[in-house]
């Protein structure tokens, strides 16, 4: 099985909510999946994981950063692309502090947009008290730490 190195990113507003996509898949490998999930990605050749947290961050929110700290959070699991590959997963997470909830598609690939359905800043206590599904699951664990 193939290891997929992802960096992810925990982005917080000002009133320390967290930036959250929805992905509700149609027609692909992932057919009537809907759930949240932060912004992020899979690394590039040779691309380290902060590089790749940079350029996800622009690409899928138009935020530009310099620099990201080191990671606050790791998981590994299994886990399906839409293609049907299974890889193992390693996404890594940082944070972001945004003082705008401004947000630009202007990066987004032709799949995120198919799969990209909404955006939402979620507090701690929507977090806890939501029926949805929301990724990944210690989400609030991780919050508590940035």
């Amino acid at each position: 099985m193939r290891q997929r190195n992802a960096a992810r990113l925990l982005v917080i507003n000002p009133a320390n909510e967290v930036l959250l996509f929805r992905f509700q898949h149609k027609g692909d490998a992932l057919d009537g999946r809907d759930y949240w999930a932060t912004p992020g990605g899979g690394l590039e050749d040779g691309e380290s994981f902060q590089a790749a947290a940079i350029r996800e961050l622009l690409e899928e929110t138009g935020l530009y950063v310099e620099q990201v700290g080191e990671h606050v959070a790791e998981r590994s699991f299994q886990m399906m692309l839409p293609s049907g590959e299974s890889v193992l997963s390693v996404e890594r997470y940082f944070v972001v502090r945004t003082d705008t909830e401004s947000l630009s598609r202007d990066g987004w690939t032709a799949e995120e947009a198919r799969v990209m359905t909404q955006h939402k800043w979620w507090s701690v206590a929507e977090l806890q008290d939501t029926g949805e599904t929301v990724w990944p699951e210690r989400l609030i664990e991780m919050l508590t730490k940035a």
